[in-house]
Order: structure tokens, then sequence, then C-alpha cells
């Protein structure tokens, strides 16, 4: 059950990040937070990262909802005996449902944390991503320590 909280309040912070931007800030409007490393920038992404395959909407509904009910199933399998999976499955599931209300509200994902590395423009992302992302390295460190711990015992 814990984890489905972590999920929830990826998502609360998710939506009311962007609903702020949405509500307070005009598209490709941008403040400084730390100048030129890290701004927030109201933008729109038809697509997925790096606005991959936009406009594909009914594609995109059909790969979150497949992804959610395995996120879940997962959470409920094997969750309970590992708490980061558990932990990076919550990031998951809650990255993935706040990007999918973007795309069911708006057909397109909203995007506002700009980031720059020396030169580079990082592509502009959202909480979600970010969730995502890490839940992802969470998910496959789990993983890898699951296996040598596999390993160590043979």
């Amino acid at each position: 059950m814990r984890y489905y909280l972590i999920a929830v309040g990826v998502l609360i912070l998710d939506q009311l990040t962007k609903w702020w931007i949405i509500n307070y800030m005009e598209l490709r409007e941008s403040f400084a937070i730390v100048e030129n490393v890290l701004y927030i920038t109201s933008h729109r992404n038809p697509g997925a990262a790096w606005g991959i395959l936009q406009g594909r909407m009914l594609f995109f509904y059909i790969i979150t909802v497949v992804v959610i009910v395995a996120i879940v199933y997962y959470m409920q399998k094997f969750a309970k005996q590992d708490r980061w999976l558990g932990i990076g499955l919550g990031l998951v599931l809650g990255g993935a449902i706040g990007n999918f209300i973007d795309r069911l509200l708006y057909q397109e994902v909203v995007d506002f944390i700009d980031v720059y590395i020396g030169s580079y423009n990082y592509p502009i992302f959202n909480i979600a991503d970010s969730a995502l992302v890490v839940g992802v390295i969470v998910i496959g460190i789990a993983t890898l320590k699951e296996e040598f711990e596999k390993g160590r015992s043979k």
C-alpha cells in the first residue's frame, strides 16, 4: 500500500506544478531559477521523450494502460518482498499516470523544467518524467542487487 502512496504523491506534485504552469505562465515564457543552468519554461510536448512520436495519442493511450496494468501487477506480486523495487514501481506508476492525464486532457504533455549543461540545452521535462527516470534507475539497481545476491548464495 505504501508504494501506491508514493505514486499518489508524485501524481499530486506533478499535476499541481503543471496546473501552476498552465494558469500562471504563457506558452514559451521562461524565468531563471539558477542563471545559465536551471529555468522554468512553459512548454508543451505532443510526443514522447525528445518530441518523438508526435501526435500518436492512441498509441500513447494503449501503451500507458498496458504499462500501468503491468506496474500494478508487479507491485502486487513482488514489491512486498523488495522495498526498493516497490519504491521504483511507485515512482514509475505516478509518473506514467501524470503524463497520461496530460495526454487525455490536452493531447500533449505540459513540460517546464529547463536545464542547461554547459552549452547543451537538455530537453524540457516535468515532475512525472523525473519520477519515471528515477523509478527506472531504482528498479534497475534493485534488480541488479537481487541478481548479485542470488549469485552469492550459489
